[in-house]
């Protein structure tokens, strides 16, 4: 794992899951799994958030509630999709109202596949999403440095 500059803060939403994902990614935030040790900080605003972690597959009711809450995180930043139905829809693919996975609305840096994604994966997908986190921060600062802004 890079070195951060910056403890990265995380925003989770559940776009529609049975929480089962819920239950494991708060379970990360336990002493068990201590996520806080690589100084992750969960918060409930975007604004300040770095890392977009989204449970649970996109319907119609919540397509533009993600594309929103997207929007309002500060560049650069990244999306952690936890769980099948995050990742492809699930075995709600086929529903009426489903529109599958969250890359059918914004982009997705990192996949964590499972049903419910137990703590260690969604762990390592975090700090996969770090990693590329401090490659956008790195480029961006350079895209920045050579426009002289």
């Amino acid at each position: 794992m890079a070195y951060l500059k910056k403890s990265p803060w995380l925003l989770h939403y559940d776009a529609s899951s049975c929480n089962g994902c819920d239950i494991e990614v708060l379970a990360c935030l336990t002493p068990l799994y201590d996520v806080e040790r690589f100084g992750i900080i969960n918060t409930g605003n975007p604004k300040h958030a770095d890392v977009f972690v989204i449970t649970g597959g996109i319907n119609e009711i919540n397509r533009e509630v993600v594309k929103n809450t997207y929007e309002q995180i500060p560049d650069p930043k990244v999306v952690v999709a936890v769980g099948i139905c995050a990742c492809s829809g699930g075995v709600f693919r086929e529903c009426y109202n489903m529109a599958g996975g969250v890359d059918q609305v914004i982009p997705v840096d990192v996949y964590v596949p499972g049903c419910a994604a137990r703590p260690e994966s969604i762990i390592d997908g975090i700090v996969k999403a770090l990693g590329i986190l401090e490659e956008k921060r790195t480029a961006m600062k350079e895209t920045e440095r050579q426009h002289g802004n």
